[in-house]
This record gives structure tokens, sequence and C-alpha cells, in this order.
């Protein structure tokens, strides 16, 4: 039987087979979980929602101080010279602008599409970047400048589109995570063991209660239906506020669904119509059974399933292969006009 072609990733300015990937035992993101990550959806060849994806990453990464840099000889080769006006070396690492990491990493990510053969049926993008490693090991920063690690990996992925007809189970759970949600943190430890319980119960994920109040599930967010309206916690530190999530905003408003961002109380759970996760490579997914009991009528409802379909309208439609282009030509522009500055919205963008 002959061998499959192992997955190309990106460490540090190189492509390279996944086995051969090897970061430093003292990188702050093995030792602290000191870093952020992210994930992007690609159909056909083409990154889903992808400014508001890098937007995030840039916004965590600046809250934990964390400064992006690129790897002067890719994108790039060595003698080249880069958006900064600085001649790229080999090995040469350049710190950026948000707007100008943008573009470089939008040419990371195409390329590992191309090289992994990702170009037809769907696939998701990961990204993690680590303050980098550095000895001695001490808590706070370390006290000469480190290189941020910068890993992306890209994979095939199959939606689990029999969930989204059938809709999934669900336990309630203590929200037991740290009081930073709003950063994208590669710290997940309290998820891991939240998604671990969900399983040794035979469920597919948590609903998550912190002070009385549904947050989120182990790895999305969620949405609740009650008199037709939808519902969801505020934008504050104690949720991550997904993509997925600004998509459900914009098509319920397309659609005449009232939103109010209103956290769920532990007791309105028993009244709600409506249960639902969203999330990248969630999509919009119905959650039809709560501890044992049936949400609503026990099958997905009609709110849920016209906001399914907008959305995935959505996705079609914009990955055409022109926005992502578009949005690279933005880019570019932005770099010509301001390349100190940041993305239009940045300011304004609410993290995950």
């Amino acid at each position: 039987m002959p061998k499959s072609t192992p997955m190309i990733v990106y460490l540090n300015g190189q492509y390279l087979p996944e086995h051969e990937a090897k970061i430093s035992v003292a990188d702050r993101g093995f030792l602290f979980g000191d870093g952020i990550y992210e994930v992007i959806r690609v159909v056909r060849g083409i990154l889903f929602m992808a400014s508001e994806h890098l937007e995030r990453l840039s916004e965590s990464l600046s809250h934990v101080e964390i400064h992006p840099v690129t790897f002067g000889h890719q994108p790039g080769q060595p003698g080249q010279t880069n958006q900064s006006g600085q001649t790229n070396q080999p090995g040469q690492t350049n710190q950026l602008a948000p707007s100008e990491f943008h573009h470089y990493l939008f040419g990371v990510m195409e390329e590992l599409i191309r090289l992994n053969n990702l170009q037809e049926g769907e696939a998701a993008i990961y990204i993690q970047i680590t303050r980098g490693g550095v000895f001695p090991r001490t808590h706070h920063f370390p006290e000469e400048p480190v290189t941020p690690t910068i890993y992306l990996s890209a994979s095939s992925f199959t939606p689990n589109t029999e969930l989204h007809q059938t809709g999934t189970n669900a336990i309630t759970f203590a929200d037991q995570r740290w009081s930073q949600c709003h950063i994208k943190s590669v710290n997940l430890l309290p998820n891991v063991l939240a998604k671990q319980k969900a399983r040794e119960a035979g469920v597919n994920n948590v609903v998550m209660i912190r002070n009385g109040l549904v947050t989120e599930s182990a790895n999305t967010n969620i949405f609740g239906v009650m008199d037709g309206v939808l519902y969801t916690h505020p934008d504050d530190e104690t949720i991550l506020s997904g993509v997925t999530r600004l998509a459900v905003f914009e098509l319920a408003d397309e659609l005449g669904i009232e939103v109010r961002r209103e956290a769920i109380r532990e007791e309105e759970l028993p009244k709600l119509e409506e249960l639902f996760f969203t999330g990248t490579t969630t999509d919009l997914l119905p959650v039809v059974e709560l501890d044992g009991n049936p949400v609503g009528e026990g099958i997905p409802g009609p709110v849920c399933r016209a906001l399914q379909e907008a959305y995935y309208r959505k996705m079609q439609r914009e990955c055409t292969g022109n926005l992502q282009k578009d949005y690279q030509s933005d880019l570019q522009s932005d770099l010509q006009t301001d390349p100190q500055g940041t993305l239009p919205g940045n300011d304004s963008f609410q993290s995950e």
C-alpha cells in the first residue's frame, strides 16, 4: 500500500512535512500556553471570512503583547524588498504593522492550500503564534527580545451535515475558565476538561453556566430563542465573540429576526424554544436535547433553520474566488496609504 502524502505545514518561515516541524523545548507556548491561535474555514480553496479572523488574531496578540513578525525569506526571496522597504535576508525577521502581517499570512495560507492540494472541497487553516522560545524559564516576559514562533497548518475538513439536520445533545456544566475569555489563547485546559465531561456523558458538548448565566460551550458560542427572539451573551471578557456569531447577527438582521445581546439565565433554559451552537467548523448546530430533556419540540426549530440556510448561501456566495482577491487588494491599498496603521475597523473589532 503506498504511503499517504504527508501534510505540509509552515513553521517560522519554512514549508516542510509535518513530521519534520520542530519547536524548541523552551517555547513559551509549550511551557506556559503563552500564545494565541486562530482557525479559518476554506471552501474550494477560498478563505471564508478571513479578514474577520485575522482582525481577531491581531486583537488577541495585542492583548497579550506578542508582536507579529515575518521571516524575511517568505513571502519574498532573499534580496527582494518587502513592504516595509527593507531588503530580505536569509532567516531575517521583520516586525510588521497588523495590515502588513495580515497580507503576509494570506500568502502563507494560500501556499499551504496549494501545497496540500486543498483547492477542492473544504478545509481548515490553523494558526498558532507564541511568544517564542528562550531560556531561562520565567513567568514574566523575557528580558531580551524574542522572535515569536509562527505555525500554520491546512487540513481537509468535512462538515457534519447529518448533525446539522437532526440536531445534537448537550449537558449543562459550570464555566470554570479564566476571566479573559475574549482572548483566543492556546491555554484551553478548562475547555478540554469540559469537552471530556461531555464525552463521558455521551453527549456532543456542554452548555457552560457562570454565575447563573449561559456563556458558551467548550468550543462554540451559544444562541437561544424565546418568543421568537434570538438571545446570546453580550460581548464582554467572559466569552469569545466568534466570527460565525458575527455572521449570525448580520443574517438575522437581513431576515428580520430580533436579536438581544442578553445572557440566557439558567432558570430560563427549560423555556427555550430553540438552542444552537455556532463556530468556524461547527457552522450553526441545533441542540435538541439538554440534560436529557427536549429543547422546545425536540427538533431543530425554524429560526435556526432559516439562519442555517442563509449562512450556507453566504458561504457559497463569498467563496467564489473574487472576494478574497478584493480583500488582498484592499490590504495592498492600506499598505500604500497607511503603512504604519491598522485595517479599517480594527480598533472597534470585538475579539472572540
